[in-house]
Protein backbone atom coordinates (compact mmCIF):
# COMPACT_ATOMS: atom_id res chain seq x y z
CA UNK A 1 0.00 0.00 0.00
CA UNK A 2 1.43 3.38 -1.00
CA UNK A 3 1.79 6.03 1.67
CA UNK A 4 -1.52 7.75 2.38
CA UNK A 5 -2.24 11.11 3.94
CA UNK A 6 -5.07 11.21 6.47
CA UNK A 7 -6.71 14.17 8.18
CA UNK A 8 -8.09 13.48 11.67
CA UNK A 9 -10.72 16.03 12.74
CA UNK A 10 -11.23 15.40 16.44
CA UNK A 11 -11.00 17.46 19.64
CA UNK A 12 -10.46 14.50 22.00
CA UNK A 13 -6.70 14.24 22.52
CA UNK A 14 -6.83 10.59 23.59
CA UNK A 15 -8.72 9.52 20.47
CA UNK A 16 -6.38 11.56 18.26
CA UNK A 17 -3.35 9.85 19.79
CA UNK A 18 -4.90 6.37 19.43
CA UNK A 19 -5.89 6.86 15.80
CA UNK A 20 -2.57 8.48 14.93
CA UNK A 21 -0.59 5.54 16.31
CA UNK A 22 -2.54 2.96 14.33
CA UNK A 23 -2.66 5.01 11.12
CA UNK A 24 1.10 5.49 11.25
CA UNK A 25 1.45 1.74 11.75
CA UNK A 26 -0.33 1.46 8.37
CA UNK A 27 2.29 3.79 6.89
CA UNK A 28 0.00 6.84 6.77
CA UNK A 29 1.00 10.46 7.13
CA UNK A 30 -1.33 12.11 9.64
CA UNK A 31 -2.53 15.69 9.98
CA UNK A 32 -4.80 16.89 12.80
CA UNK A 33 -7.51 19.53 13.04
CA UNK A 34 -9.29 20.16 16.34
CA UNK A 35 -12.29 22.10 15.03
CA UNK A 36 -14.43 22.45 11.94
CA UNK A 37 -12.90 25.64 10.57
CA UNK A 38 -9.37 24.24 10.76
CA UNK A 39 -10.61 21.08 9.06
CA UNK A 40 -12.09 23.04 6.16
CA UNK A 41 -8.90 25.05 5.74
CA UNK A 42 -6.79 21.87 5.72
CA UNK A 43 -9.12 20.10 3.29
CA UNK A 44 -8.88 23.01 0.83
CA UNK A 45 -5.10 23.30 1.02
CA UNK A 46 -4.00 19.65 1.12
CA UNK A 47 -4.74 16.48 -0.83
CA UNK A 48 -5.97 13.79 1.55
CA UNK A 49 -6.66 10.13 0.92
CA UNK A 50 -9.08 10.02 3.86
CA UNK A 51 -10.72 12.42 6.30
CA UNK A 52 -11.74 11.02 9.68
CA UNK A 53 -14.37 13.42 10.94
CA UNK A 54 -15.94 13.64 14.39
CA UNK A 55 -19.51 14.96 14.37
CA UNK A 56 -19.42 16.71 17.76
CA UNK A 57 -16.88 19.48 17.20
CA UNK A 58 -16.48 22.94 18.71
CA UNK A 59 -18.06 25.59 16.51
CA UNK A 60 -18.82 24.06 13.14
CA UNK A 61 -20.31 20.56 13.42
CA UNK A 62 -18.90 17.56 11.59
CA UNK A 63 -22.11 17.32 9.55
CA UNK A 64 -21.64 20.88 8.32
CA UNK A 65 -17.95 20.28 7.61
CA UNK A 66 -18.84 17.22 5.52
CA UNK A 67 -21.53 19.16 3.67
CA UNK A 68 -19.14 22.02 2.85
CA UNK A 69 -16.38 19.67 1.69
CA UNK A 70 -18.82 17.88 -0.60
CA UNK A 71 -19.67 21.19 -2.26
CA UNK A 72 -16.24 21.30 -3.89
CA UNK A 73 -14.76 17.80 -3.46
CA UNK A 74 -17.06 14.90 -4.25
CA UNK A 75 -14.47 12.14 -4.22
CA UNK A 76 -12.33 12.30 -1.07
CA UNK A 77 -13.38 9.51 1.33
CA UNK A 78 -14.89 10.70 4.63
CA UNK A 79 -15.33 8.48 7.68
CA UNK A 80 -17.51 9.95 10.44
CA UNK A 81 -16.94 9.27 14.13
CA UNK A 82 -19.43 10.10 16.85
CA UNK A 83 -20.54 9.16 20.35
CA UNK A 84 -24.14 9.57 19.21
CA UNK A 85 -25.72 6.24 18.33
CA UNK A 86 -29.19 7.33 17.26
CA UNK A 87 -30.18 5.91 13.89
CA UNK A 88 -31.14 9.32 12.50
CA UNK A 89 -27.58 10.58 13.07
CA UNK A 90 -26.14 7.69 11.08
CA UNK A 91 -28.60 8.22 8.26
CA UNK A 92 -27.89 11.98 8.21
CA UNK A 93 -24.15 11.32 8.13
CA UNK A 94 -24.45 8.98 5.16
CA UNK A 95 -26.83 11.29 3.32
CA UNK A 96 -24.57 14.30 3.92
CA UNK A 97 -21.88 12.54 1.92
CA UNK A 98 -19.91 10.39 4.37
CA UNK A 99 -18.53 7.12 3.03
CA UNK A 100 -18.53 5.33 6.37
CA UNK A 101 -19.69 5.80 9.95
CA UNK A 102 -18.33 4.49 13.26
CA UNK A 103 -19.96 5.01 16.66
CA UNK A 104 -17.76 5.50 19.74
CA UNK A 105 -16.61 3.43 21.46
CA UNK A 106 -15.46 1.36 18.51
CA UNK A 107 -13.09 -1.55 18.05
CA UNK A 108 -9.71 -0.41 16.78
CA UNK A 109 -9.57 -3.58 14.68
CA UNK A 110 -12.82 -2.61 12.99
CA UNK A 111 -11.51 0.91 12.45
CA UNK A 112 -8.34 -0.39 10.79
CA UNK A 113 -10.30 -2.86 8.66
CA UNK A 114 -12.61 -0.12 7.40
CA UNK A 115 -9.72 2.23 6.66
CA UNK A 116 -8.08 -0.51 4.59
CA UNK A 117 -11.32 -1.10 2.69
CA UNK A 118 -11.62 2.62 1.89
CA UNK A 119 -8.02 2.77 0.65
CA UNK A 120 -8.44 -0.41 -1.42
CA UNK A 121 -11.68 0.84 -2.96
CA UNK A 122 -10.00 4.11 -3.95
CA UNK A 123 -7.03 2.29 -5.50
CA UNK A 124 -9.35 -0.07 -7.38
CA UNK A 125 -11.23 2.93 -8.76
CA UNK A 126 -8.01 4.58 -9.93
CA UNK A 127 -6.78 1.36 -11.56
CA UNK A 128 -10.11 0.82 -13.27
CA UNK A 129 -9.95 4.32 -14.72
CA UNK A 130 -6.42 3.66 -15.97
CA UNK A 131 -7.23 0.45 -17.82
CA UNK A 132 -10.68 1.02 -19.23
CA UNK A 133 -11.59 2.95 -22.34
CA UNK A 134 -13.68 6.10 -21.85
CA UNK A 135 -17.25 5.06 -21.27
CA UNK A 136 -20.28 7.20 -21.99
CA UNK A 137 -23.80 5.88 -21.45
CA UNK A 138 -26.64 7.57 -23.36
CA UNK A 139 -30.39 7.10 -22.88
CA UNK A 140 -33.09 9.39 -24.28
CA UNK A 141 -31.42 12.73 -23.56
CA UNK A 142 -29.56 11.47 -20.46
CA UNK A 143 -25.78 11.13 -20.80
CA UNK A 144 -23.45 9.66 -18.17
CA UNK A 145 -19.70 10.13 -18.65
CA UNK A 146 -18.11 7.56 -16.35
CA UNK A 147 -14.56 8.89 -16.62
CA UNK A 148 -15.46 12.52 -15.98
CA UNK A 149 -18.20 11.56 -13.49
CA UNK A 150 -20.41 13.93 -15.40
CA UNK A 151 -24.16 13.64 -16.01
CA UNK A 152 -26.08 15.79 -18.48
CA UNK A 153 -29.78 15.92 -19.32
CA UNK A 154 -30.67 17.46 -22.68
CA UNK A 155 -27.08 18.83 -22.78
CA UNK A 156 -27.47 20.59 -19.41
CA UNK A 157 -25.14 19.41 -16.65
CA UNK A 158 -26.80 17.83 -13.59
CA UNK A 159 -25.06 18.38 -10.26
CA UNK A 160 -25.01 15.05 -8.41
CA UNK A 161 -23.51 13.98 -5.11
CA UNK A 162 -20.96 11.13 -5.21
CA UNK A 163 -23.50 8.57 -4.06
CA UNK A 164 -26.14 9.83 -6.49
CA UNK A 165 -23.65 9.48 -9.34
CA UNK A 166 -22.67 5.97 -8.25
CA UNK A 167 -26.33 4.97 -7.98
CA UNK A 168 -27.29 6.17 -11.44
CA UNK A 169 -24.07 4.75 -12.94
CA UNK A 170 -24.74 1.33 -11.46
CA UNK A 171 -28.38 1.26 -12.52
CA UNK A 172 -27.75 2.67 -16.02
CA UNK A 173 -24.91 0.19 -16.60
CA UNK A 174 -27.35 -2.65 -16.01
CA UNK A 175 -30.68 -1.56 -17.54
CA UNK A 176 -33.60 -3.76 -16.58
CA UNK A 177 -31.80 -5.37 -13.65
CA UNK A 178 -33.63 -4.88 -10.35
CA UNK A 179 -31.60 -4.16 -7.22
CA UNK A 180 -32.90 -4.41 -3.68
CA UNK A 181 -32.18 -1.56 -1.29
CA UNK A 182 -29.78 -3.77 0.64
CA UNK A 183 -27.90 -4.65 -2.54
CA UNK A 184 -27.58 -0.97 -3.41
CA UNK A 185 -26.26 -0.20 0.07
CA UNK A 186 -23.63 -2.89 -0.29
CA UNK A 187 -22.64 -1.97 -3.85
CA UNK A 188 -22.69 1.83 -3.56
CA UNK A 189 -21.81 2.46 0.08
CA UNK A 190 -19.54 -0.57 0.32
CA UNK A 191 -20.85 -1.88 3.64
CA UNK A 192 -23.84 -3.77 4.94
CA UNK A 193 -25.63 -0.96 6.81
CA UNK A 194 -28.32 -3.21 8.21
CA UNK A 195 -31.50 -1.28 8.89
CA UNK A 196 -30.57 1.78 6.83
CA UNK A 197 -32.19 0.75 3.56
CA UNK A 198 -34.38 3.87 3.68
CA UNK A 199 -31.31 6.04 3.05
CA UNK A 200 -31.36 4.48 -0.44
CA UNK A 201 -34.95 5.71 -0.84
CA UNK A 202 -33.98 9.28 -0.01
CA UNK A 203 -31.03 9.20 -2.43
CA UNK A 204 -33.23 7.77 -5.18
CA UNK A 205 -35.86 10.45 -4.52
CA UNK A 206 -33.26 13.23 -4.76
CA UNK A 207 -31.78 11.64 -7.86
CA UNK A 208 -35.19 11.47 -9.52
CA UNK A 209 -35.79 15.08 -8.60
CA UNK A 210 -32.70 16.00 -10.61
CA UNK A 211 -33.01 13.77 -13.69
CA UNK A 212 -36.72 13.05 -14.07
CA UNK A 213 -39.01 15.53 -15.80
CA UNK A 214 -42.03 14.09 -13.96
CA UNK A 215 -41.15 12.52 -10.60
CA UNK A 216 -44.60 10.93 -10.31
CA UNK A 217 -44.04 9.19 -13.65
CA UNK A 218 -40.27 8.51 -13.84
CA UNK A 219 -38.72 7.78 -17.21
CA UNK A 220 -35.27 6.56 -16.19
CA UNK A 221 -35.24 5.18 -12.63
CA UNK A 222 -38.14 2.81 -12.10
CA UNK A 223 -39.45 1.08 -9.00
CA UNK A 224 -39.65 -2.70 -9.00
CA UNK A 225 -42.43 -3.22 -6.50
CA UNK A 226 -41.50 -5.55 -3.66
CA UNK A 227 -37.85 -5.54 -4.70
CA UNK A 228 -36.23 -2.13 -5.16
CA UNK A 229 -35.16 -0.15 -8.22
CA UNK A 230 -34.08 -0.63 -11.82
CA UNK A 231 -33.10 1.50 -14.82
CA UNK A 232 -35.60 1.55 -17.67
CA UNK A 233 -34.43 -0.95 -20.29
CA UNK A 234 -36.94 0.26 -22.92
CA UNK A 235 -35.33 3.65 -23.63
Amino acid sequence: MNSKTVLIVEDDVNIVELLTIHLKDLGCNVMIATDGQKALAAARNENFDLIILDIMLPGLSGMEVCRKIRQYDRHIPIMMLTARSEEIDKVMGLETGADDYLTKPFSIREFIARVKVIFRRKEDTIQAKDIRAPLIIKYAGLEIDMDKRKVTLDNARIDLSPKEFELISLLASNPGKSYSRKQLLNLVWGYDFEGYEHTVNSHINRLRGKVEKDISNPQYILTTWGVGYRFNEDL
